[in-house]
């Protein structure tokens, strides 16, 4: 028997990982736990432990991390998780601890599980991401990691050159955009049903987040992002929360002002959901902003991505994706090349390098099959000769 735990910090987190949850559990002789922290246990958020219950999972540990707004609270969140991660895995004693990413609270808790001796599975390991601190994060658990899916063949190269062996890392594919390909898609009925929202009319899907390494205020971003919005008076806006990152107060502040000043226009939700959202963007004309999911999913659902900012610097993209700077008339500009008739043809056609059509059939036969004692140790790969 195998017993395998999956971490889960963020709504987003968990709508790429559910869909691995469900097939691990339906291998016979697996048996899958649930870990949620940081945002699925704040009412700010969403309280997004509900998606993970609606999913048919019962968390089997939820680890309540403190709130803050400034870098030095996120510091202090890290080391209250890192000491309920290790309590709880100590408890469950896990074969395997599942993590995806580069959230600082995914780090406390890889952190946790190496003092505890148990392996880590890592997806989404040897991106770059220069914009936000995140980068530095990811490369870190990577190498407390034991096991690598990456979403494409260059991070699975830049992994190997940080001396990860080979035969531990997986070229998978984005779990994301293997999820939107087999995805059932809610109607539009059932959609604007679910929302309290018409989507009468063209429609902008946007969401934006601190670049943590942006010394600008992220508030003065957004709040451009929101008057380029406005110059495209027939399109209405979905807009969702950002992630709880330093500073992400003052946006959350700007986009329900917004909002509010616009009923019926304009809806703000502070989550979406895995299924809520894979279904607007059948109905979008853009994703607006600097999330990930623009890069990453965004290009299989056959529409542009207005890109913004340093957030998603170092990524390979889609030829769908724009990537603008941070002034209104920039990605006003932006916005309007992106609804073009032409650019919307060439998005619809884009070949989206995260994609593969296996993904998960990858994922869950190496994660099923692995040795977990000998995934308890590492060595150094050496790439070069003069050792």
């Amino acid at each position: 028997m195998s017993d395998i735990l999956i971490a889960t910090g963020t709504r987003a987190d968990w709508g790429l990982l559910s869909p691995l949850a469900k097939a691990l559990r339906k291998v016979p002789g697996n048996v899958v736990r649930i870990l949620a922290t940081n945002m699925h246990l704040q009412q700010q958020y969403g309280n997004t432990v509900s998606e993970i219950i609606a999913d048919g999972f019962t968390p089997d540990a939820c680890v309540p991390m403190p709130e803050g707004d400034s870098a030095l609270d996120r510091a202090i969140a890290m080391a209250a998780c890192l000491e309920g991660a290790a309590r709880e895995m100590a408890r469950l004693k896990p074969d395997m601890l599942v993590i995806l990413g580069d959230r600082y609270e995914m780090l406390a808790v890889a952190s946790a599980a190496t003092m505890l001796g148990i392996p880590i599975a890592h997806l989404h390991g040897g991106e770059l991401t220069y914009g936000a601190i995140d980068d530095n994060i990811r490369h870190a658990i990577s190498k407390l990691a034991a096991l690598h899916f990456t979403s494409t063949e260059a991070a699975r190269q830049r992994l190997i050159a940080m001396g990860e062996a080979p035969e531990r890392v997986v070229c998978s594919g984005a779990i994301g955009v293997w999820s939107f390909c087999n995805f059932s898609p809610m109607s539009r009925q059932e959609l604007e049903e679910s929302l309290g929202f018409s989507l009468d009319s063209p429609l902008f899907l946007a969401t934006f987040h601190p670049a943590t390494l942006d010394p600008e205020d992220p508030a003065l971003r957004c709040r451009a992002m929101l008057e380029a919005i406005d110059a495209f008076p027939h399109h209405k806006s979905i807009i969702t929360y950002p992630n709880n990152d330093p500073r992400s107060e003052g946006i959350i502040r700007e986009i329900k002002a917004y909002a509010d000043s616009r009923p019926g226009k304009v809806l703000l939700i502070p989550s979406l959901g895995l299924r809520r959202y894979q279904s607007v963007l059948r109905f979008a004309d853009a994703v607006i902003g600097n999330s990930s999911s623009g890069i990453l999913e965004v290009p299989s659902a056959g529409i542009p991505t207005v890109n913004i900012g340093i957030r998603q610097d170092g990524r390979d993209r889609a030829p769908s994706v724009i990537d603008c700077g941070d002034s209104a008339d920039e990605i006003r500009s932006a916005i309007a090349k992106a609804i073009s008739p032409g650019f919307k043809a060439m998005a619809a056609k884009a070949r989206n390098p995260y994609f593969k059509d296996n993904t998960l059939e990858i994922i869950v036969n190496t994660i099923s099959g692995a040795d977990f004692n000998n995934l308890k140790t590492k060595k150094f790969h050496h790439i070069c000769t003069d050792r």
